[in-house]
């Protein structure tokens, strides 16, 4: 199953100059629980911004034109080939960037939105736009923003119809 995780702003903003605007504990706390002992797929700058590279007790698929190879990483060199590679029952979470996230949104199953109650000054890329009427929303809290939380946010979680 092919799942999308992402966390964004109001107007779909989820970076600037590849680095994500917010650090909400909570949001990677959903993160690591949701994607732990399953598959991620990214595209090659994503993986670059991850601070400490392959993700831990995870399968890192990553998407990259050339021949670069990264540690602890399958990678092919489209989305299509790397699903070719994943069983039909293995879930797969979507993180990055915005390309890969335009190219999987079509084949989604699910989405995993961190919604954020903010719009940045500036943004570099946004999450695609997609059609409400597709989608049912399974679940949605809001949380205040707190110590640990520098803004307002909610969780979602969506299906395809």
């Amino acid at each position: 199953m092919i799942n999308i995780i992402v966390c964004i702003a109001r107007n779909h903003a989820i970076g600037l100059h590849n680095r994500l605007f917010y650090r909400l504990r909570a949001d990677m706390l959903r993160f690591k629980q949701l994607t732990t002992g399953h598959t991620v797929l990214m595209g090659r700058r994503t993986f670059e911004s991850l601070p400490k590279g392959a993700l831990p007790n995870r399968r890192n698929i990553v998407l990259t034109r050339g021949n670069a190879r990264f540690e602890g990483c399958e990678v092919y060199g489209s989305l299509s080939e790397a699903l070719a590679h994943t069983l039909p029952d293995e879930e797969v979470f979507i993180i990055g960037g915005a390309s890969v996230y335009a190219e999987a949104l079509p084949l989604a199953r699910r989405l995993y939105l961190t919604e954020v109650d903010d719009v940045p000054a500036a943004a570099d890329t946004f999450f695609p736009q997609w059609n409400p009427d597709e989608w049912t929303c399974l679940s949605r809290k809001s949380y205040p923003a707190d110590e640990r939380n520098e803004r307002p946010y909610s969780f979602a979680v969506l299906e395809r119809k």
